[in-house]
């Protein structure tokens, strides 16, 4: 694992990201996930610079193409992302995990009337 990926994993390890067992290092069909939550089909992947060259960003349009048609969806950080600002990126997983989240309670709104 890269710096950035041991890192990150620290936090993502023993559920200690809003209760989420992630898995490290998944073997899946011809790919290796860097992180994956399986309940959720999410992947988590973080690029070092190998993946901004050209043959490298077409080798993971692929690799997206072929996950994606598997129902995953993927979330992509570079190396200098998950150091520089790992708030960020854990607040972007957390929105990926919990897209549509509801206010606790739901406002019922002024002028709302009971039926």
């Amino acid at each position: 694992m890269t710096h950035a990926e041991v890192v990150l994993w620290k936090v993502l390890r023993s559920r200690s990201l809003s209760g989420t067992k992630f898995r490290r290092q998944v073997p899946y069909g011809p790919y290796i996930l860097d992180f994956a939550v399986l309940a959720e089909k999410l992947i988590i992947e973080i690029d070092g610079d190998t993946h901004a060259t050209p043959d490298g960003i077409a080798h993971d349009a692929a690799r997206t193409a072929w996950l994606e048609l598997r129902g995953w969806r993927i979330l992509r950080f570079t190396n200098p992302e998950v150091r520089a600002n790992l708030d960020g990126v854990l607040a972007a997983i957390l929105i990926a995990l919990n897209p549509n989240p509801h206010p606790s309670p739901l406002p019922t709104g002024e002028g709302a009337q009971a039926p």
